[in-house]
């Protein structure tokens, strides 16, 4: 167990520049904050770099503590980790995490995020995929980091439940999937989409979900092998992408 006092150690500096995306590539590490999340991590076995907590913290949290090696245990004043959180209240546990290694394996349902570029979004999109029984998540070129910290609030601990690729060529990767075939489909307002709901469950399937703005985009559009819209019962013209995609998902 390790105790810092300190707000000028130099390890409390380079953990707290884990919240840019520059130092989180450059160390493979990043940080997920509160109990819930850490408590998946562990539970999923995840690659745990460091657990961080204060005295009060080492109460709150024994049994969640208690297996943890002491090795990776560090105790800091509230000063410091409020330094550490990107939160204005934090709970009083962080952690910093080791990069998963990506895998290249197809999964069996996948998710497929082009250009989403809020934070929110990709975390709950990805939360959800989980939920509906999807296997993997592929985040395009463009989309929000998923190692933020407001991606990572919003996984709530699924991002240790699904396979995720990031940063991944689109154009190429679909034509590898359909060589495969798996069905690809993607979400879209024109003539030839038909209702998500004339799809019906899919043993194995890839859905595009677009970005927020613009949609799945048409270079992707002109790929896949079915195109799907959600009809309006109301006056909305649209739908959130991240609840678009949760009522897509739970019906194919």
């Amino acid at each position: 167990m390790k105790r810092i006092e300190s707000l000028t150690n130099q390890w409390v500096k380079d953990t707290k520049k884990l919240h840019k995306k520059k130092y989180r590539d450059l160390t493979n590490k990043f940080i997920i904050e509160g109990e819930h999340s850490v408590q998946e991590a562990i539970e999923s076995h995840a690659d745990i770099d460091v657990i961080v907590t204060t005295d009060e913290g080492i109460e709150t949290y024994q049994s969640l503590l208690d297996d943890i090696n002491e090795d990776n245990l560090v105790i800091v004043p509230d000063a410091i980790l409020k330094q550490l959180s990107e939160l204005p209240t934090p709970q009083k546990i962080i952690a910093v995490m080791n990069k998963q290694e990506e895998s290249q394996s197809l999964g069996r349902k996948m998710l497929v995020l082009d250009t989403v570029q809020d934070p929110g979004n990709v975390g709950t999109m990805i939360r959800t995929a989980d939920a509906a029984g999807y296997d993997q998540v592929i985040l395009g070129e463009g989309c929000a980091d998923v190692y933020q910290s407001k991606v990572q609030r919003a996984l709530q601990g699924s991002q240790f439940h699904v396979s995720i690729l990031t940063n991944v060529n689109l154009i190429q990767w679909i034509n590898e999937v359909k060589e495969k075939n798996i069905v690809t489909i993607a979400t879209a307002l024109d003539e030839t989409a038909m209702s998500y709901t004339e799809i019906g469950e899919q043993s194995s399937v890839a859905i595009v979900m677009g970005n927020e703005g613009q949609g799945v985009s048409q270079n992707i559009l002109t790929l896949v092998d079915k195109k799907v819209y959600i009809p309006m019962k109301g006056k909305a013209e649209s739908l959130n992408v991240a609840v678009a995609a949760g009522i897509v998902m739970f019906e194919i």
